[in-house]
């Protein structure tokens, strides 16, 4: 990999998908119905990540400078959507939204210096808040 990587031989590239394929599947991961509890639970999982918020855990008080956005929330369910068609399925569920939360908030969560010198990562954080919220 290194050496063809840093070298100037020319390597041929072949489309896979042309670019109205691709806002065409775009437009069909939008249009994948998500349910009011699926959202509720996505948001409530992002909120959770905010320090300042009232619902995050004591943990995420003490080891987090700055959480997750809204469009954290967007993203986990836009990319819910994605993996729900990618595994034949035509609706997102809370299991999509779990698998989903590390990629998706890893760098959207920013630890502190307590989690530094605790040697608590991003991810840590992530999953204790997975742990804590449960599939109901």
């Amino acid at each position: 990999i290194v050496k063809r990587t840093t070298t100037d031989v020319d390597v041929a590239v072949e489309p896979v998908l042309d670019p109205a394929r691709i806002v065409a599947l775009q437009g069909l991961v939008r249009r994948v119905p998500v349910a009011d509890h699926v959202v509720q639970y996505a948001v409530d999982l992002v909120r959770a990540t905010r320090p300042n918020d009232p619902s995050a855990p004591g943990f995420v008080r003490e080891y987090v400078g700055w959480g997750a956005g809204p469009r954290a929330s967007q993203y986990l369910i836009l990319a819910g959507k994605a993996r729900a068609l990618l595994e034949g399925r035509f609706t997102v569920s809370r299991e999509d939204v779990r698998a989903l939360a590390r990629p998706v908030l890893m760098h959207r969560v920013l630890t502190n210096f307590h989690a530094e010198a605790a040697r608590v990562q991003s991810v840590e954080v992530i999953d204790r808040l997975l742990e804590q919220m449960p599939v109901r």
